[in-house]
């Protein structure tokens, strides 16, 4: 078990980074979709290793993150269905 849940919170720093990172080089857009989606999984990620580590201060900062994130997407996709009609 122990070796799934640091799997899963390296698998959710990468996808962290990596929007981050993508962000920074101009590849992605921080109001795309996929953008707002890798912050969302890497953050669920995190937030599973975090419990299971008992690191609530590292809990509490992901589940604000994911918070962020989820409402971002509903802005984008709520964007895009008033764009399409």
């Amino acid at each position: 078990m122990e070796i799934l849940i640091s799997s899963l919170g390296w698998i959710g720093s990468l996808l962290v980074i990596g929007a981050y990172g993508l962000n920074s080089y101009q590849k992605i857009k921080s109001d795309s979709l996929i953008f707002q989606l890798m912050n969302l999984a890497g953050g669920i990620l995190l937030i599973i290793n975090s419990v299971y580590k008992e690191a609530y201060p590292f809990t509490f900062i992901n589940t604000v993150w994911v918070l962020i994130a989820i409402l971002a997407i509903f802005r984008i996709v709520s964007k895009k269905q008033i764009v399409e009609t």
